[in-house]
């Protein structure tokens, strides 16, 4: 047999080392295709002026871009028979990545944890995606449920990793260097800086975007991400929900987009310290987002930039004015999508 069919649950073992196929070089034609899909309008990855006046020769991926293609590495052989990807923690963006950059990736097994259900299991993985020098560009543990090829076979010793809840500022990667008030709010797209910002405030960002099912199958193959519950539609007329689910970094980069209004500033992710993809997502859905300033942190040695920890949360066909988020019971509403707490970098005055 020439063909492979993905890992099961379990198939999957405490250590197991992963070293995922076909190294991806991003190009120029990536990052075109990755505004259409979602309208990013952060200063450093749109303009060439606005990344020389941050200190860099060229201008770089947006991140989540570098994100999602580091993360598509990994499907075939984590996520390729998931039912959902549940998470993510200890994310850390590490140097920044330029068109000609060639991206791969590996994974260790750090978690498992049969379903009671007794034909899933949840696996935990470290992932680490590197440049072709070597260089890392993103460290993450992310965990998923995954689909038994028997439902008979034992359940694995449960092994839960200790996550850290946030990504320490001292880890951070700092990659701009702001050359005294080279920084232009006008063109950024807001007057709004570090210092304007509370901890405790929320925005709502106001807009909406409504997922086409024809770009969402274009992002998933821009990022070879695999996963059946993504593409095939004959497999998934007999699953849960008898369609496809959207792939849920397609959520978080549109909350992304979104953010810009009112988060203009916020020119680059530099840590994704958790996240839950609360309720699926389905194309024909409109997706809104508010953010609340959960810490406003100084960088060592830095008065040029500051972070501001957020939690951005994602709703489909709800307005966020009320910022809808968990019910009295303290579970999710049935609207909330996404939960994403991030660090980003901010010009400070």
């Amino acid at each position: 047999m020439k063909t492979a069919s993905g890992n099961y649950f379990e198939d999957f073992a405490l250590g197991m080392r992963l070293v995922h196929a076909t190294p991806r070089t991003v190009t120029e034609g990536d990052v075109a295709l990755y505004t259409a899909l979602y309208g990013p309008r952060f200063g450093p990855t749109n303009g060439l002026t606005t990344a020389r006046a941050m200190g860099l020769e060229r201008m770089p991926l947006d991140d989540l871009l570098t994100f999602h293609v580091v993360f598509g590495k990994t499907v075939p052989d984590i996520s390729l028979n998931a039912v959902a990807n549940l998470g993510y923690a200890g994310g850390r963006f590490g140097v920044r990545v330029y068109p000609g950059d060639t991206l791969s990736a590996t994974s260790e097994v750090i978690g498992l944890k049969a379903n009671r259900d007794g034909k899933t299991g949840v696996v935990y993985v470290h992932s680490v995606g590197v440049n072709q020098d070597g260089e890392t560009v993103l460290d993450y543990v992310r965990w998923v449920m995954v689909r038994k090829r028997d439902e008979a076979s034992p359940a694995p010793e449960t092994v839960v990793p200790e996550l850290p809840s946030v990504v320490s500022v001292d880890d951070l990667v700092v990659p701009y260097d702001l050359r005294g008030a080279a920084y232009d709010t006008v063109l950024g797209g807001s007057p709004h800086l570090w210092d304007d910002y509370e901890v405790g405030e929320r925005i709502d960002h106001v807009d909406g975007m409504t997922i086409e099912e024809s770009e969402h199958m274009l992002a998933t193959r821009l990022y070879h991400n695999t996963a059946k519950v993504h593409f095939n539609q004959h497999v998934e007329s007999a699953g849960r929900f008898g369609r496809r689910i959207v792939y849920g970094g397609h959520v978080i980069s549109l909350a992304r987009a979104l953010s810009y209004n009112g988060l203009a500033n916020a020119v680059t992710i530099a840590a994704i310290n958790g996240g839950t993809h609360s309720f699926p997502s389905f194309a024909g859905d409109t997706i809104y987002a508010w953010s609340e300033v959960l810490d406003k942190v100084e960088l060592p040695g830095r008065t040029d930039l500051g972070a501001l920890r957020l939690r951005t949360v994602a709703t489909k066909d709800l307005g966020c004015a009320d910022f809808p988020y968990r019910g009295e019971d303290g579970k999710y509403l049935p609207n909330v999508v996404l939960d994403l707490d991030y660090t980003v970098l901010m010009p400070r005055r």
